[in-house]
């Protein structure tokens, strides 16, 4: 019978306690004291990426953006788009490291369960990637094969 109360006992404390740190904790809110400016804009709402394009009319080699900065946690919508007619295979170590939600491709959408290994563009035309950005840190992209004709980049997430 001795035990059974000191069993009881341990456990009403232990209650107790468990109540008292979860009330500390709920006051303890100092997160307001920051700046808006020291805290990213993080929204609900995917935002878009400026599209990158590869290759042009003119110039089979051209990029029109090489680096992208993007906010952790943020839905984003990228256009990754082929605009000259040599064939792309676009690389970037970024899929491995953001939620893909899917590929849409002329309004047909490709659902994952996993990152891609990479994009391949057999002729012009337009991916949209719709995902949200998981690990913070710098990732590159390229078109391996002519990465030293200057189609490569990084992309951030802060």
């Amino acid at each position: 019978m001795q035990l059974f109360k000191i069993l009881a006992l341990s456990t009403l404390a232990a209650a107790l306690l468990s109540a008292t740190l979860g009330l500390a904790q709920q006051a303890d809110d100092d997160d307001d004291d920051k700046p808006a400016a020291a805290t990213a804009a993080v929204t609900r709402a995917s935002k878009d990426v400026p599209e990158l394009v590869l290759g042009s009319a003119s110039d089979s080699f051209a990029v029109n953006r090489k680096d992208f900065t993007l906010v952790a946690g943020q839905g984003y919508r990228w256009k990754v788009t082929s605009a000259a007619g040599l064939e792309y295979k676009f690389v970037t170590d970024l899929f491995r490291n953001v939620w893909m939600n899917q590929i849409v491709i002329d309004d047909l959408e490709v659902h994952m369960n996993g990152a891609p290994a990479w994009l391949e563009f057999d002729s012009a035309g337009t991916m949209q990637l719709q995902f949200t950005t998981v690990r913070p840190g710098s990732y590159t992209w390229s078109v391996p094969d002519l990465a030293d004709k200057g189609m490569k980049g990084t992309i951030t997430i802060k």
